[in-house]
């Protein structure tokens, strides 16, 4: 088991503060214990290395163009699914 009575709980609190922690959301204070708990802690340090991940794939993929063959395929679709109307 880790060390995470300093967060209270190393599983959905835990989540909760590294969310919260990773959007900007905390103050000086509790961002200082965040960092000092994910130093000391294997697991929630784990979690947030794959939210940190997971939220790089999310913006360089929100980013990304779709290629226009695919933007013509699925307006085709949906044309063919519902007429356009005049």
């Amino acid at each position: 088991m880790s060390d995470c009575q300093g967060l209270g709980d190393c599983d959905d609190v835990r989540m909760q503060r590294i969310y919260e922690y990773l959007d900007g959301a905390l103050t000086h204070d509790d961002i200082a214990e965040i960092k000092d708990h994910l130093d000391g802690c294997p697991e929630c340090f784990e979690q947030y290395d794959l939210e940190c991940v997971i939220r790089v794939m999310v913006k360089r993929s929100c980013t990304e163009a779709a290629p226009e063959n695919l933007k013509n395929s699925i307006l085709g679709r949906i044309h063919s699914i519902r007429p356009v109307e005049a």
